[in-house]
């Protein structure tokens, strides 16, 4: 899992004086609200490192035909106990098949990120309190699973090597 920092990030939001810019100008690694991603769609060239912000009560699943374009799906996590973003990032790995970066942000802690990591989420911009090197640790404290989840798609006992018992 990739850890993001604000400081390091080369994807930058398009807001002016009054808030996000209705058409922002074309650009490689920008981020865009829904609202402007909807804005500029037709327009944008195609090709471009485009990243878009996704509210958590939104379905995702309106944005098949744009994820081709999409190098970048923001989700938020805007409370820690509340759990929309988890079944957004499942769906857009394992129903829509999108390949780009699936990155949380918000509310993101370190308890959350094994979660993250099975539903699809590849990386995390974390709360400020959190502490990186004990959400490192807490990715290692399961080397395995017996359910499925987006990266292994088969349970335990259905994958290769596994025994049966009769």
């Amino acid at each position: 899992m990739k850890f993001v920092s604000k400081a390091q990030d080369p994807w930058h939001t398009c807001a002016g004086e009054d808030g996000p810019q209705p058409h922002p100008a074309a650009a490689d690694h920008k981020l865009l609200t829904l609202e402007q991603w909807h804005a500029v769609r037709d327009t944008w060239p195609e090709g471009l490192a485009t990243g878009v912000i996704l509210p958590n009560d939104i379905d995702v699943l309106d944005l098949k035909d744009d994820l081709p374009r999409l190098a970048l799906a923001v989700l938020q996590f805007p409370k820690w106990v509340d759990g929309r973003a988890y079944s957004q990032a499942h769906v857009l790995r394992s129903r829509l098949r999108f390949a780009g970066e699936v990155r949380a942000t918000g509310e993101v802690l370190v308890d959350m990120l094994p979660l993250l990591q099975r539903c699809g989420v590849d990386a995390v911009q974390m709360r400020g309190d959190q502490n990186q090197e004990a959400a490192e640790r807490a990715l290692s404290f399961f080397p395995g699973h017996y359910q499925a989840d987006v990266n292994e798609t088969r349970p335990l006992f259905a994958r290769p090597g596994q025994k049966s018992e009769a």
